[in-house]
């Protein structure tokens, strides 16, 4: 099962970036996600429910060093761990936020490839959160990878997923990837191959955002200054670049 949402090691409960023209961008994400009868996002972009999954910030000089790519939290066993182990295996420690006593409480990384990613503890259930049917939040997290075999290692290390192959075939041959899953089984996340079917598409994660009337979206990105890079069309799912050039994906809430 794809969900990952999830109060637990490897689970994902939100996401943020730092950007320039921050009224511009925030102007642009309330229009593409608050379409429909029945929008799943706020204007505040907030969801549904008014829980912050999405996190939209000024670019202050302090965030300099970030890059401009929307970065998910994943929630890890040991956070002074999961750092240690990404400068071991090539990637980079861009902040670390640490208390009095020097332990660690949350980190934003890259991977050997540039990917960025957000580090937090496990958050506690919220049983009755829990039981709500979240249909806005984080649906899906994809990352396009020149390496998959690389990228699957690094973040089975770093994150504590297990990785199931999944076996593409395209026009270039035969492909392999992965679905990085839970202890649970629960899938959290895919790692692509990058075929030229993905042609553009950097190497970043993809947050997958629901929307009620996807192609109304889809008309919203390019009437705003966006961008569509990538769409498949039965699916209802397309990859979408901003004004300032970050890349999201858009999917029909089914």
């Amino acid at each position: 099962m794809r969900k990952p949402f999830a109060h637990r090691v490897g689970g994902v409960l939100s996401a943020d970036i730092a950007v320039p023209d921050h009224k511009k961008e925030v102007a642009f994400y309330s229009q593409i996600l608050t379409t429909g009868i029945d929008p799943l996002w706020r204007e505040d972009l907030t969801n549904n429910t008014g829980t912050p999954i999405i996190g939209l910030g000024v670019r202050l000089p302090e965030y300099e060093a970030l890059p401009l790519q929307w970065m998910p939290h994943f929630q890890v066993a040991d956070i002074a761990t999961s750092v240690a182990r990404t400068l071991e295996l090539g990637g980079k420690e861009l902040m670390h936020g640490k208390d009095d006593d020097g332990q660690s409480q949350w980190a934003v990384l890259t991977d050997q490839g540039g990917a960025a990613f957000g580090l937090i503890p496990v958050v506690p259930s919220e049983s009755a959160i829990d039981k709500i049917q979240r249909a806005g939040c984080i649906t899906w997290l994809s990352l396009i990878a020149s390496d998959t075999v690389a990228s699957q290692d690094f973040y089975k290390v770093v994150v504590g997923w297990s990785a199931k192959p999944v076996v593409v075939e395209d026009g270039e041959g035969q492909h392999t990837g992965y679905e990085m899953q839970m202890s649970n089984g629960d899938s959290a996340a895919e790692i692509c191959h990058a075929s030229a079917d993905y042609a553009g598409i950097p190497h970043v994660w993809l947050l997958s955002l629901p929307v009620d009337d996807f192609e109304e979206s889809l008309r919203r990105v390019r009437s705003n200054g966006g961008e569509i890079l990538k769409e498949m069309s039965e699916a209802k799912y397309a990859i979408v670049q901003d004004p300032v050039g970050v890349c999201i994906a858009l999917q029909a809430w089914q």
